[in-house]
This record gives structure tokens, C-alpha cells and sequence, in this order.
């Protein structure tokens, strides 16, 4: 290959449609074991490739030379080969300083925690030290020399403003993955995570439910790009590039959720906003009943309401790791704190918000079958479905306007 990714696993990654809108050049995907490493450098079959985990630092004895940027945190991720010569660089230190700079993180003169120890750890340290922090304290699951575990944390250093995720706890398909507990962190001010795969990673939603700002790794993932990119190529790129493609990116793989009463268009309207981006469209109603043989009033009927719930949760468990979809949710689904959290993930959540009086009840939605169940719904769920959302969209226009609302909106919110 000419230009590519080596790690495992490497199947989770956005880098080569990332890499073809930066440069646009082929970028392949290489899956090695760690007994590949030594054939694979000794062929030197290719010109830059970059090195995701867990090779950041495995790689480095194959290697001719490190730049100064590889040499200071002793981890490469990007090698070019000039001439005969492999060069090792390290573009995840700019990588993770443009995205602690983007989102504001007030890095200069604070205490800065970095859960892990390995090629992604070391490449935040780097940027930690680089915007001035005053100390930065790395966080292992084990004891080891120049870190601290996890309980020492805890007790000894609670009074941290930042805390960097550079471990893989947490990346897809682990969404559940948490790897610290931020409650004995009451200083705390901004979280990054490393991680892009999902979007907003479980730590990444915990610190946002406690009011701190937050970001996963995906502004870091195409900054690092970028700086590779200049390196493979030799051409010096525009610092706006970076923030296009972010933009780009984001879009195209964040979810868009519609969440709502029963009847409340969430289908129809789901329907075009899929149709008019060129999107995927998924009604979790149709495909529950689908999954179960039977129509959902059967289900209740015959299993219960609790095994309506639990098939729609385990669907929602695998279409909420997916990207670039629009999903109509039922009306219950955001009822389940975890089905919120799989959504937000990777999704936006949008509620349509039309007035009880223009709902229509209808007997294949046993909860809403009457007027007077309706209302009684109307009222218990009206507070729940505008604190879970990101944006309220008001459903009583037609169904082609509330869908160009609902994506004038998901434009404008990109940056989150």
C-alpha cells in the first residue's frame, strides 16, 4: 500500500475516508498481529502509513530515525519512508493540543490526569506540557513507576481540572465502557477522550451530566491526519482545513434521533429528512415488529409490555453505534436512561413537539388506544421528552418543512 493505518484492531477506523478529503489519496486499513511487525517493516511496501494501538511504541525498533516530536514522548503514529529510510514522527501530540485548544480546555497552569500509559497517553502528555499545564499525573490500572492507580487518584488528586482518556476503555464496540468514575473529581473542568468511535464516548457523557464540558477524540483524529498528511506528502496544508473536515465529518457521521408521542409524525417526518440528505432511515416501531414476527399491539397483548422493552433496547443497541442514520424512535423509548445513553453516542436528538389536540389515537399503539390514554401519556411524557432532547422542533408545519427545519438545525449544532 501506499498510504494506510496498521494497528489491531483497525475495522473501527474513519481514517481513510478522513485522509481522502484532506489529500485525496487511497488509504487502506492493515489488521496486523504483533508477529507481522518485523516483515512488515523489513518490505518497506509502502510511503507513510500511520500506527494506532497497540503498536505506538512497538514499532520504533523497526525504525531508521525519530523526528523530535516521536523522540520527545517516546511513541511514534505516523512513518514515512524517505528513500531507503523509515521516520518515525508523532502527529497525536498536535493532534490532542488542537483539541484541548478547540474546546477551550483551560489547560495553562492546571493539574492534568491522563488515564493510561501507552502510545496515546504519552503523545497527551506531550500537548498537556506543550499548553502549559502545571502538573500532569498519568493514570494506570496497575502500579507503575511514574504513574499513579486509579484509587490513588481518587484520594490524592481530586482536585484536578482535567482529565485525558487515552485508553481504548470505551471504544466501539465497548460503549458501556467507562474508565474512571469522576465523582471524587469535584474541580474538575473539561474531559477530552481520545477516543472517535463512538462520537461521545461513556466518559465523555458522564462529564457532560455533571456540567462539564466534554469532547471525544474526532477533532483530534483529523488534526493528527492533517499534520501525517503533510508529512506524506511534503505539502504544507491550511490550519482551516482542519476545522472543514471536522465539520464534514461530523456530519456525516452523527446520528439524527426523533423522539415523540405516539402519531406525532416521527416516521413521515424521519422518512423525508432521510430522503432529502441522501440517509439511511430506520423506524425502530416497524423493525421491533419485525424482529418479533408480530404486530406491536401483539406483543403487549401476548408478551407484556417488559418484553416490548427489552427487544427495544436490544435493537437500539445495535443501530446506535452506527453512523449517518436517521432513526424514529417510539414513543417509550427514551423512558430507559441506558436507551438515551446509546443514542447519544452518536446521535442528535430532535423532539417533535405536537399539540395533544392534534394526536390521533389508534389501536395498534396500546399505551395511546383512546383519547383519555393519550392525554394521560401527553402529560407524564411532555417533561421527559424536552429534558432528553438536544433540539425541540415545533411538528404542526408539513411534513416537508418540519424535515428542512430538523436539518437547518443539525447543520447549525455541529460543533458540540
Amino acid at each position: 500500500m501506499k498510504y494506510g493505518l496498521i494497528g489491531n484492531p483497525v475495522r473501527h477506523s474513519f481514517s481513510p475516508e478522513l485522509h481522502r478529503m484532506i489529500g485525496g489519496y487511497d488509504y487502506d486499513l492493515l489488521r496486523l498481529d504483533r508477529g507481522d511487525l518485523g516483515e512488515f517493516f523489513q518490505k518497506r511496501d509502502f510511503d507513510g502509513i500511520n500506527v494506532t494501538v497497540p503498536y505506538k511504541e512497538a514499532v520504533i525498533p523497526y525504525l531508521d530515525e525519530l523526528d523530535a516530536s516521536a523522540s520527545a514522548v517516546g511513541a511514534v503514529n505516523t512513518v514515512v519512508r524517505r528513500g531507503n529510510k523509515l521516520i518515525g514522527s508523532n502527529t497525536d501530540v498536535g493532534g490532542m493540543a488542537a483539541l484541548l485548544q478547540d474546546m477551550g480546555a483551560p489547560v495553562r497552569g492546571s493539574k492534568v490526569l491522563i488515564l493510561g500509559t501507552g502510545g496515546a497517553a504519552k503523545a497527551s502528555y506531550g500537548a498537556a506540557v506543550q499548553l502549559g499545564a502545571s502538573e500532569v499525573v498519568f493514570v494506570s490500572r496497575s502500579k507503575q513507576p511514574g504513574a499513579v492507580t486509579y484509587e490513588e487518584a481518587s484520594k490524592l488528586h481530586g482536585d484536578a481540572s482535567i482529565i485525558i482518556n487515552a485508553t481504548p476503555c470505551g471504544m466501539f464496540p465497548d460503549l458501556d465502557g467507562c474508565p474512571v468514575d469522576l465523582s471524587p473529581f469535584p474541580a474538575l473542568r473539561s474531559v477530552a477522550d481520545a477516543i472517535y468511535n463512538p462520537l461521545s464516548p461513556r466518559l465523555v457523557l458522564e462529564a457532560r451530566r455533571r456540567s462539564v464540558s466534554a469532547r471525544g477524540g474526532l477533532y483530534m483524529l483529523v488534526a493528527q491526519a492533517v499534520l501525517a498528511s503533510e508529512l506524506f506528502t511534503g505539502e504544507s496544508i491550511d490550519r482551516n482545513v482542519t476545522d472543514k473536515v471536522y465539520h464534514a465529518l461530523l456530519h456525516d457521521k452523527r446520528n439524527i434521533v426523533l423522539v415523540g408521542m405516539p402519531g406525532c409524525g416521527k416516521t413521515s417526518v424521519g422518512r423525508e429528512v432521510a430522503r432529502l440528505m441522501g440517509r439511511e432511515f430506520f423506524d425502530l416501531d416497524e423493525q421491533v415488529a419485525h424482529r418479533a414476527g408480530k404486530s406491536i399491539a401483539d406483543i403487549f397483548l401476548g408478551d407484556g409490555e417488559a418484553a416490548f422493552r427489552a427487544l427495544e433496547t436490544q435493537l437500539i443497541r445495535e443501530i446506535a453505534p452506527r453512523n449517518g442514520l436517521v432513526i424514529a424512535t417510539g414513543g417509550g423509548a427514551v423512558l430507559h436512561p441506558l436507551n438515551i445513553d446509546l443514542f447519544r453516542h452518536n446521535g442528535w436528538l430532535f423532539f417533535l413537539d405536537r399539540a395533544v389536540g392534534q394526536l390521533v389515537p389508534t389501536e395498534d399503539r396500546p399505551l395511546s388506544d383512546t383519547e383519555e390514554k393519550l392525554s394521560l401519556l401527553y402529560r407524564q411524557r411532555l417533561p421527559i421528552y424536552r429534558s432528553v432532547s438536544d433540539e425541540i422542533i415545533p411538528a404542526a408545519a408539513s411534513i416537508r418543512e418540519t424535515a428542512e427545519d430538523i436539518i437547518g438545525r443539525f447543520t447549525e449544532v455541529l460543533d458540540l
